[in-house]
């Protein structure tokens, strides 16, 4: 498979159409129909990836299914996938700057941001590559003299992953490289709005020696490649990380064949300041939460829950660096934020900012499209004030750079308002008190709590939350075992005929 797409620049247009990835194969759609890429900065086509259907969904799963029924990655000794791995692992070092500005290319996020999560893939598929030969089982006390029992770990089979655009091939990462250390095989949807990396992907996988059929791609909708995909019998195991209302729909789908989900589906998550904290380390932190990657991101902490003695002051600090950020072209190093990703997505933002305004929120700052790029997806850095936490703006998720702040009195208001949320993801708190870190951390609804710190993640931490942001976890060892299933194997070991109708 060779990539067509131009990848470095700002220039538009792409010969040939790219092409998906299935079997180990480089493959047009059935309908042989494709659909444009537009680059969120310029507003132009950069590159034509096909528009799959139901009959390549179907393709791409028999092809996963052969490898892992018939192929030989699920029955490789782990030291032998662990081999493979590293050896894409270091590919992804040689191409690490191709793929960062394919990414800028397709989502408009920084080449600093994209181009950092590039030069990290590395490392997740070295640490997996780790655990591939470390998969054992464990000898089980039965408390029946006459059996030796043991249970093993075995890939689940067949994933059928669905992976979101604001960081593609990072978010695949925290399915892909656990599955492939497991044994496991894999049909990969990327975003519609991001699917050229994970084509250019395929291509380095095949190169770095995974089996034909183990690592699939197929691009296109939802409805038309995302449905068919996770409600396919030949599927074992869905993995989704995206909106809840695309993740209720995968999770119903995939319950007509009992397939396993693991959900990952975004928050609200709140940045808590007490009044002793370090008042300018908690606002670059603030700024980090929500302003970074344009505040699309799941963790974003879009909630800032200010203790109400230090409430002005904090807000006049951020206020003070959000009117300084830098946004223009992601390609440039000096640029803090570039542009939203798509144009849906923008008037979703914008809607938003209306939203609260009408709700009687006061803005701070931002809220408009900055005049200097025209009709370009910009949206200034924006801060609400005097918000209710039962107000929209902060109970839903707006996936841009939108900050409502919150005053509260004391640990316990701080944590009323921070947990009565619908989501469970992620949760900051800034503190010199480390007693207060400890009674605060076991009692925030979140799977990830900061401490005087925000938005960073490893591939050895586990990850996910609970209520409407999911369920599940990705990354470090409770990662791997969602793409593993328990068997339990009794030997007897005595000789002797036992009454067959009586238990044993």
């Amino acid at each position: 498979m060779t990539m067509t797409a131009e990848v470095a620049g700002s220039g538009s247009s792409l010969g040939s159409p790219l092409r998906m990835f299935i079997g180990g194969q480089s493959v047009e759609a059935a309908s042989g129909r494709t659909f444009d890429s537009i680059d969120p900065y310029t507003g132009e086509a950069w590159a034509q990836v096909p528009e799959a259907d139901a009959t390549d969904v179907d393709r791409a799963v028999t092809a996963a299914r052969t490898a892992f029924d018939e192929g030989p990655w699920p029955r490789m000794p782990g030291v032998e996938r662990a081999r493979v791995m590293r050896r894409l692992a270091r590919l992804l070092e040689e191409n690490a700057e191709e793929l960062g500005v394919i990414e800028v290319r397709d989502n408009g996020k920084l080449l600093r941001e994209m181009a950092g999560q590039a030069a990290l893939l590395p490392e997740f598929y070295d640490y997996f590559a780790g655990a591939a030969d470390k998969i054992g089982g464990e000898v089980l006390d039965s408390s029946k003299t006459n059996f030796f029992v043991y249970q093993l770990l075995e890939p689940v089979g067949v994933v059928g992953a669905i992976t979101p655009w604001n960081s593609p091939l990072l978010l695949t990462a925290f399915k892909l490289a656990p599955a492939l250390a497991a044994g496991c095989s894999f049909v990969h949807k990327p975003s519609e709005h991001t699917s050229v990396s994970a084509l250019r992907f395929a291509e380095i996988t095949a190169t770095a020696g995974v089996p034909d059929g183990v690592y699939n791609v197929v691009t296109g909708d939802g409805p038309n490649v995302g449905e068919p995909l996770v409600s396919h019998p030949g599927v074992d195991k869905v993995s989704f990380t995206g909106s809840v209302a695309t993740g209720i729909r995968v999770s119903k789908a995939a319950a007509e064949h009992l397939a396993p989900v693991t959900l990952e589906l975004g928050g609200k998550s709140p940045n808590i300041v007490f009044a002793d904290s370090d008042l300018e380390a908690a606002a670059n932190g603030v700024v980090a939460g929500i302003f970074a990657a344009c505040g699309q991101t799941c963790i974003a902490g879009s909630r800032l829950l200010v203790e109400r003695t230090v409430h002005d002051e904090l807000l006049e600090r951020v206020v003070g660096r959000a009117r300084e950020i830098v946004l223009g072209n992601p390609m440039d190093p000096a640029t803090e934020m570039g542009p939203l990703a798509y144009v849906a997505h923008w008037d979703k933002v914008m809607s938003y900012i209306d939203i609260a305004t009408a709700e009687g929120a006061t803005l701070a700052t931002g809220g408009r499209r900055p005049e200097r790029f025209g009709d370009g997806l910009f949206v200034e850095p924006t801060v609400f004030c005097d918000v209710d936490n039962t107000m929209r703006i902060a109970r839903e998720e707006v996936f841009g750079p939108v900050l409502s702040v919150i005053p509260f009195e004391g640990e316990a208001e701080a944590l009323a308002i921070a947990n009565d949320s619908p989501f469970g993801l992620a949760a900051g708190v800034w503190t010199r008190d480390v007693q207060r870190v400890h009674r605060m951390v076991p009692r925030l609804q979140a799977g990830t709590v900061w401490i005087n710190a925000y938005r960073t993640l490893n591939y050895d931490v586990p990850f996910g939350g609970s209520k409407m942001s999911g369920h599940g976890r990705e990354n470090g060892l409770d990662g791997m075992r969602e793409y593993l299933r328990t068997k339990s194997v009794w030997v007897e070991t005595s000789g002797a005929t036992r009454d067959p109708f009586k238990l044993g």
